[in-house]
């Protein structure tokens, strides 16, 4: 059976993460206001199945497929919120599994860098997928486990703040969010953030961590 890690619901992408969205996605191209739904399953093989059944099921697009030898990861999105819910209901009916058997993320570590300097600057624009980091603002970055939660926590911190979301790595053992912005902004969305991921339920499982 599959160990299922992350399944989120987006209600609506923000324009940012969307944007940043189709600077990652090999696959359908999401667009603002969209609903997506994110799944997480180990081992990695499996997401295949399960992006079978989901597209199979009702209208949805694939935005993102990641195969791993451990983790897989599927991003589905559509303009409507109940044909993404019915994927999600397909998917887990198939697996034999529920929604409260993903593993309830957990914050592994957080920091904001205020008055960012602008030879830091100039390391994290070389290596993020979406908006410049400007000097002189300050750097917001969440990780988390499990991966795919990433982008929910963007997502709920762009609602919350006029941020910029600098990068969203959602695959893998641990997720990662980079934002940048002005401080009173940055501090609005690191609590957004943060609560967003401590809202959500499942499974509490040990951290694959090693470090």
């Amino acid at each position: 059976m599959a160990d299922l890690r992350s399944f989120v619901f987006l209600d609506s992408l923000q324009p940012q993460l969307a944007a940043f969205l189709g600077t990652v996605a090999k696959g359908f191209l999401p667009i603002a206001g969209e609903a997506s739904l994110i799944v997480e399953i180990s081992p990695g093989i499996e997401i295949n199945r399960v992006t079978d059944i989901a597209v199979k099921a009702t209208d949805v697009r694939p935005g993102m497929q990641v195969v791993e030898r451990l983790y897989g990861m599927l991003e589905i999105h559509s303009p409507s919120q109940g044909e993404v819910r019915q994927a999600g209901v397909a998917i887990l009916e198939a697996l034999q599994l529920k929604e409260s058997d993903r593993i309830k993320p957990r914050v592994l570590s957080s920091q904001v860098i205020k008055h960012v300097d602008d030879l830091q600057v100039q390391l994290i624009n070389r290596n993020r997928q979406g908006m410049m980091l400007i000097a002189r603002e300050s750097l917001f970055i969440m990780e988390v486990e499990p991966a795919g939660y990433a982008a929910f926590a963007a997502n709920e911190a762009e609602k919350a703040a006029e941020i910029n979301v600098i990068d969203v790595r959602m695959t893998g053992a641990f997720g990662r969010i980079y934002l940048g912005g002005e401080q009173r902004d940055i501090d609005v969305a690191s609590v957004a953030a943060t609560r967003a991921i401590e809202a959500l339920t499942g499974r509490e499982a040990g951290s694959s961590r090693k470090d």
